[in-house]
C-alpha cells in the first residue's frame, strides 16, 4: 500500500513526541497531523520542531481539520480526550490505534460500540515485548495453578495519572483467565494494618510511582521454596510508538472491529 497518513493525538506530550518521531522515521508512513488541547501552548508550531525540522504540519485543536486526509489515528490521551476523538473518527472513517488507558467499563462500551462501525485497535500495551509477556502469563499460570501466591508489581513516572496501570491490569486479566477466576473478583489493590492471612484465590497489586521511569512491569509466582518472575521493562517509549505503527498497518486491510495487540502479532 502506498505511505500511512498519520494523525497524531497529544501532539506535544511524551508519547506524542516519540509517535511523530517514529512515524517521521518510517519509511512507509507520513506524518500528515498532530493535535492537541485547546490551551495547548504548543499550538501552531511545526509538529516535528522538537527535533530539529521541519515537517510542514503544524499542532492543531481543529479535530475535524486535521483528521481530514488521515487514515489513522494514533491516541495516548485520557479517556475523555480519546472519546472525543472516537466520535470525529467515526464520523469521518478514520481507523483508530489507541493506548490511552484508565477507561471505565462504560467508556470500554463506546469503544466497543465505535468498533461495529470502525476499524480500532486498543491495547494498554502497544510494546511486542509486552505482549509477548501476556503470552508467557497465559503459560505459566496454567502450569502454576496450585500453590503459588500471584502478584502484580508496576512502577511508573511520578506523572502518571492512574492505578495500577492498564499494562499490570491486563497482566492480572490474562493470568486470572488462565485460573479461571475473575479478576473483578480476586483482585487486591492494598494492604494496610493488619490484614489477616493471605488468601490463595487473589491476585495481589503493588504500584510504584517515582521520577521518569517510564514503565517497568513484574509478576511474581510465590511458592514454597521457590519463585518464578516474569518482567518486562521499558527504557524509553519508542517500543510503543513502533507497536502502534505495526498496529496501524495491520488494521489498514479491516473496515471495522475491535482488536488489540494480541491479534495484530497473530496470538490469539
Amino acid at each position: 500500500m502506498s505511505s500511512m497518513r498519520i494523525a497524531i493525538a497529544g501532539a506535544s506530550g511524551r508519547m506524542g513526541r516519540m509517535l511523530i518521531e517514529a512515524t517521521t522515521r518510517d519509511e512507509g508512513a507520513r506524518l500528515v497531523a498532530a493535535l492537541d488541547r485547546v490551551d495547548s501552548p504548543a499550538i501552531g508550531e511545526d509538529a516535528c520542531a522538537f527535533l530539529g525540522i521541519r515537517s510542514g504540519v503544524q499542532i492543531s485543536s481543529d479535530i475535524d481539520a486535521a483528521l481530514t486526509g488521515a487514515d489513522f489515528l494514533i491516541d495516548f490521551t485520557r479517556p475523555e480526550a480519546t472519546l472525543v476523538h472516537l466520535d470525529a473518527c467515526t464520523r469521518l472513517g478514520v481507523k483508530m490505534i489507541i493506548g490511552t488507558t484508565g477507561f471505565t467499563e462504560a467508556q470500554r462500551g463506546r469503544l466497543a460500540e465505535a468498533s461495529e462501525r470502525l476499524a480500532i485497535v486498543f491495547a494498554p500495551n502497544m510494546a511486542v515485548g509486552v505482549n509477548a509477556v501476556f503470552r508467557l502469563l497465559d503459560v505459566a499460570a496454567r502450569i502454576l495453578n496450585s500453590g503459588y501466591d500471584v502478584e502484580v508489581i508496576e512502577a511508573h513516572h511520578r506523572m502518571k495519572v492512574d492505578a495500577p496501570s492498564g499494562t499490570a491490569l491486563r497482566m492480572g486479566e490474562v493470568v486470572a483467565d488462565a485460573l479461571g477466576r475473575s479478576l473483578a473478583d480476586c483482585a487486591i489493590y492494598g494492604r494496610e494494618g493488619h490484614t489477616g492471612e493471605r488468601d490463595a484465590a487473589t491476585i495481589g497489586f503493588s504500584t510504584i510511582r517515582g521520577g521518569d521511569i517510564v514503565g517497568d512491569h513484574t509478576v511474581l509466582f510465590a511458592g514454597i521454596g521457590e519463585r518464578i518472575e516474569i518482567t518486562h521493562k521499558s527504557a524509553s517509549r519508542m517500543p510503543y510508538a513502533l507497536g502502534s505503527l505495526r498496529a496501524a498497518r495491520w488494521l489498514a486491510d479491516r473496515d471495522s472491529g475491535l482488536y488489540d495487540m494480541q491479534d495484530v502479532l497473530g496470538l490469539r
